[in-house]
C-alpha cells in the first residue's frame, strides 16, 4: 500500500449505510414526503432536521431525501437497489468502530421507524440480511484496493457483531466511478430490533 495512502486512511468520516428492502416494486415513495416532514416537525431521532427533497424524477436515483444538519435519511434507489440510506455528513470523534455504530444505529432506527409508519401500508420492509455501507469521501477513500486492504478489517469487525450466529458474505464493488463500499449479506434474516441489540 503506498505509506501515504495509509496515513490518511485509517479513520473513516461520511459513513453511510443503507438497508436493502424486501419488495422494493411495491414501495411508493410519495407517503414519505410527508412523513418526513412530520419528522422535521416533530424532530425525531438525532441531529437537525431542515428539509424534504424530491429527486424520485431520477431514474436509479436518490429517491426522497430528508435533509439534516449532521445527516440526512432517505429512501435511496441508487444502482436500483431501493433501501432506507443514512447519510453520515459531520464529522464524528471516537475510532472508526464508533462511526460505523452510530451509522448502522442511525439506519437501523430510522428503518424501524419507516416500517412502523401506518401512512405507508406496512410496504417498506427491511429484507433482514443486507446492507451497504459507504465512505461518502472520494478523497479519504477512493475506491481502489489499497482502501479495501485499509478498512476491511473494520467492516468484518462490525459485521461479526451485528451478524454473530448467522454466516455472512462481504463483496467489494471495484468500480472507480462509484463510492468506495461494502456490500454485506447474511445467511440468514435479521430483525432490526434484533440488530440494534446486537448493537448494543
Amino acid at each position: 500500500m503506498d505509506n501515504r495512502l495509509a496515513q490518511h486512511l485509517p479513520q473513516m468520516q461520511h459513513v453511510n449505510v443503507k438497508l436493502l428492502l424486501r419488495n422494493p416494486e411495491q414501495v411508493d415513495l410519495e407517503p414519505l414526503i410527508p412523513v418526513f416532514h412530520d419528522w422535521i416537525r416533530d424532530q425525531v431521532g438525532e441531529g437537525l432536521l431542515l428539509d424534504v427533497a424530491d429527486y424520485r424524477h431520477v431514474d436509479a436515483g436518490p429517491g426522497v431525501v430528508l435533509i439534516g444538519h449532521e445527516g440526512n435519511y432517505s429512501v435511496d434507489n441508487t444502482d436500483n437497489r431501493l433501501g432506507v440510506r443514512y447519510n453520515r455528513k459531520a464529522a464524528l470523534d471516537g475510532g472508526n468502530q464508533d462511526r460505523l455504530k452510530q451509522a448502522v444505529r442511525a439506519a437501523l432506527i430510522a428503518c424501524q421507524r419507516l416500517e412502523a409508519e401506518t401512512r405507508l401500508g406496512g410496504r417498506l420492509r427491511f429484507n433482514g440480511q443486507e446492507m451497504e455501507i459507504f465512505i461518502n469521501d472520494r478523497l479519504l477513500a477512493p475506491n481502489c484496493e489499497a482502501t479495501r486492504e485499509a478498512f476491511d478489517s473494520d467492516f468484518r469487525s462490525i459485521s461479526e457483531e451485528l451478524f454473530r450466529g448467522s454466516k455472512y458474505s462481504m463483496s467489494y464493488d471495484s468500480d472507480p466511478r462509484k463510492l468506495f463500499g461494502v456490500c454485506v449479506k447474511a445467511a440468514q434474516p435479521f430483525a432490526l430490533a434484533e440488530l440494534l441489540e446486537k448493537l448494543g
